[in-house]
């Protein structure tokens, strides 16, 4: 069995408890004077001076960011627009731009500002009224948020030169699946797409190999395409709950992959468990339909080599009982931790 298990339930963790507010570099100490190169409505710790701390001001605009600033915080703000020039200064050496919670609109970006910056790698936009992507030149940004806003397209190829780009999160939007064709073509590094809460009714195409983590709970799909995941031979968790997913857009196998370890079916219409490996780990399928304990599901062969991999399954919530497992369940499932019906 691979072993990234606990990588994988670290990463899973801190997802949930640090989805809005990852500033993970932030000094421990921020308080105390500023140092000299720093505008006059932020601060620039001693200790830190190359980040600039504007968060939680009532900002309007974005200040004019001094040279030797590479992490910047505008973050919690009432920032509407932002005005060519404010990033002449730090074209080449701003790192990270930070602009969750503000009012910021596409017509309200002038050029001239995030369009200059090359060095950027880390763009968090989440939270503003943003209708199409805002996305920088430079190669260097391997992470990028753009979560809660209004966005409706994501055209093809912006992301075609993000050889870095490690980690997108486009939740709570109004993407649909027309609308992102070719978006996620170019990165060849990227291990995380989060589509969740917009309005896909098929998982994104074009989505690279590298890919680890792939969440699209709370859309639309009703299916998932034949040899789908045969293309992304690392995925481990694959998130479709909350989705209009049936059994005859299940194709046979089509989640019957070696790499999985988490697959999340729950809150869909399935009649049925289907087909996994047998190196599977969580699975998901509460508030279906699912009327018949398939054993053979999740168990081609029992032998003592051969056996499912389950530790947990959740199966609560639909028509079928605890007392509808066959007798030979436990040996199929002989390392599950808990199998809950109710």
């Amino acid at each position: 069995m691979l072993p990234l298990r606990l990588p994988l339930l670290f990463l899973l963790v801190s997802v949930a408890l640090c989805q809005y507010d990852d500033y993970d570099d932030q000094p421990a100490y921020r308080h105390g004077p500023s140092g000299p190169n720093c505008h006059q409505d932020c601060d620039c710790p001693y200790n830190f001076p190359t980040a600039m701390y504007c968060d939680s001001r009532k900002l309007k605009f974005v200040p004019v960011v001094p040279p030797g600033i590479k992490y910047l915080y505008l973050q919690n703000n009432l920032i509407e627009e932002i005005k060519a020039g404010v990033f002449d200064n730090v074209t080449d050496t701003l790192r990270w731009l930070i602009l969750d919670n503000n009012q910021i609109t596409n017509a309200k970006i002038e050029k001239g500002t995030i369009d200059k910056l090359t060095a950027l790698e880390k763009l968090f936009f989440s939270n503003n009224n943003l209708t199409e992507p805002v996305i920088p030149p430079s190669k260097s940004l391997d992470e990028l948020k753009i979560m809660h806003n209004q966005l409706s397209k994501f055209p093809s190829g912006l992301l075609s030169d993000k050889e870095n780009l490690t980690s997108v999160n486009v939740q709570y939007n109004q993407l649909t699946s027309d609308a992102i064709g070719g978006a996620f073509k170019g990165p060849k590094k990227m291990l995380s797409l989060d589509m969740s809460h917009n309005k896909l009714k098929k998982l994104p195409a074009g989505v690279p190999s590298s890919l680890e983590f792939l969440y699209a709970d709370y859309n639309e799909i009703e299916s998932v395409g034949a040899g789908y995941l045969g293309k992304l031979p690392l995925l481990q968790s694959l998130r479709l709950s909350h989705n209009k997913l049936v059994d005859s857009g299940i194709p046979a196998g089509v989640f019957n992959v070696t790499s999985l370890v988490e697959l999340d079916l729950s809150f869909n219409q399935l009649k049925s468990i289907p087909e996994i490996n047998e190196n599977l780990e969580q699975l998901y399928l509460q508030a279906n339909e699912i009327e018949k304990f398939e054993l053979t599901s999740l168990c081609k062969y029992v032998s003592t080599t051969s056996f499912s991999h389950l530790k947990h399954l959740r199966l609560d919530g639909n028509i079928i009982t605890h007392s509808s497992m066959p007798p030979e369940s436990s040996n199929c499932l002989r390392v599950a931790s808990d199998i809950i019906f109710e």
